[in-house]
């Protein structure tokens, strides 16, 4: 389980452009791009990959021996492989769910090349070395991108998270309310206050589903009505969590992270600690940026998450939020389940929403029709979550990365239809969404793993680590 982390990161005074005087052999592939994502901009580029990873970035009409060469259409984009660090694969245990093969499938055909999985709805949940030994056992030769691991925070790993810490997992996931699964119990307050204090001490991260239960209104069946479901996780449940953890990162200095922020009345409070020097960063998700509480129809319960999706000024300023850098990332929360889940009742249903293979080509369709260029959606889902499991080499295009690359229309247009999603099960939030943009191809370490046409056609992802 050795980490993928180069010997030697590139020099960052050395022009991406300038070539290298150290290449005698042919190049294994030579990608030409007239618009390449590099350095936060686009720019024409031959990325030329040597071994897995690119070892040079030269101007695009470069004379370059390669045994292979691949030329990124007109009107396409080169992008670096995504990086989604949020998403239940639920192998083993739960794997009628979803699991490692589906999951990593649905990864590549959307241009995410690395995952890193959640801790729950695998059983065993991965809060011990033997039960992450054993989810690792059961993805082992089965994944098509790239995958790692979260370990989880729960009342009983309490005082032990190094062991896990040692064999690699990226971090520790808890809950600050019930998690919706007995084998994974939420923290209280105190044991909240005492994880904190403990990935301080070991120099992990703590990731954090931030809801006080103490806000939430208890209920069984809800009936049909969205609006009553929206009612039972208020805002503030969200807000009086997050300032419990901000409240612990700031006495300890532990690294932390706050998970699916779907209230943006939280934003000031982050932004406030983060100009004091807390370690905290934050992500949201495409669906919080995608739909808004007035459209969801009654008894779709296909849309329902915790927590959940809010009205539409709130999604206006989590874009906002995202646009001005208190929100550092965009991920998936791919959290399928089985249609026979998903009944008509909000009380009773299943919450969590499916959407790894489609989640991107949203986030790009609302950042479009708010008039948005691309390249300033890109850092949320590449070099932002790379950063959070420290994994400079993934994300990014540059001399000594990981040739992690999908190429990408971004002026297609095409209605998503769940039942052609590599998916396990046809439900998500996304059905009949009118998306614009595809993905065409996406190469994993230079090698073709999926493209639009035919598919995965590779799965030689790699289980990997925190260095």
């Amino acid at each position: 389980m050795s980490p993928e982390h180069p010997a030697h990161p590139p020099d960052p005074e050395v022009s991406p452009l300038a070539p290298s005087t150290a290449i005698a052999t042919p190049a294994d592939v030579v990608f030409r791009a007239r618009r390449a994502w590099i350095d936060g901009g686009f720019r024409p580029a031959a990325v030329v990959v040597r071994d897995g990873r690119i070892a040079d970035l030269l101007p695009v009409d470069a004379a370059v021996e390669a045994l292979q060469e691949h030329a990124v259409p007109d009107g396409h984009v080169l992008l670096p492989g995504l990086v989604d660090t949020h998403v239940h694969v639920n192998e083993p245990g739960r794997t009628q769910w979803e699991g490692f093969a589906s999951a990593t499938r649905a990864a590549a055909l959307g241009g995410v090349t690395t995952i890193v999985d959640m801790p729950l709805n695998s059983i065993p949940a991965t809060t011990t070395v033997d039960a992450l030994a054993t989810k690792r056992a059961s993805a082992e030769g089965r994944v098509a991108v790239d995958v790692g691991f979260w370990g989880g925070a729960v009342p009983d790993s309490l005082g032990s998270l190094d062991a896990l810490h040692d064999v690699g997992v990226f971090g520790f996931k808890c809950f600050t309310a019930p998690s919706g699964v007995d084998e994974f119990p939420h923290l209280g307050a105190e044991q909240l206050r005492s994880a904190i204090a403990e990935v301080a001490r070991i120099g992990a991260l703590l990731i954090v589903h931030a809801e006080d239960p103490d806000h939430l209104l208890p209920h069984d069946a809800l009936g049909s009505r969205y609006e009553d479901f929206l009612e039972t996780r208020p805002a503030t449940a969200e807000r009086s969590a997050i300032a419990r953890v901000i409240d612990g990162a700031r006495a300890t200095g532990a690294r932390v992270h706050v998970l699916h922020l779907s209230d943006a009345g939280a934003l000031p409070m982050i932004r406030a600690a983060k100009d004091d020097g807390v370690a905290i960063t934050v992500e949201t998700c495409p669906h919080y940026l995608t739909f808004e509480a007035a459209a969801i129809p009654d008894g779709a319960t296909r849309f329902k998450c915790c927590p959940p999706i809010r009205d539409d000024a709130n999604r206006n300023a989590l874009w906002e939020g995202l646009l001005d850098g208190t929100i550092d990332m965009v991920v998936s929360d791919h959290s399928p389940s089985t249609a026979d889940l998903k009944v008509d009742d909000w009380g009773l249903a299943w919450g969590g929403i499916a959407g790894l293979q489609v989640g991107f080509r949203a986030l790009w369709t609302e950042a479009h029709r708010r008039g948005l260029p691309l390249d300033r959606v890109l850092p949320a889902v590449t070099t932002a979550p790379a950063a959070l499991i420290g994994s400079s080499d993934r994300g990014r295009i540059a001399p000594g990365a990981l040739a992690h690359l999908a190429v990408f229309d971004p002026d297609a247009i095409e209605t998503i239809d769940v039942a052609a999603l590599a998916h396990r099960n046809p439900v998500s939030a996304y059905a009949g969404l009118e998306a614009r943009g595809r993905v065409t191809d996406t190469f994993l370490r230079g090698r073709r793993i999926a493209s639009a046409t035919a598919g995965v056609t590779a799965v030689e992802g790699k289980l990997i680590a925190r260095a």
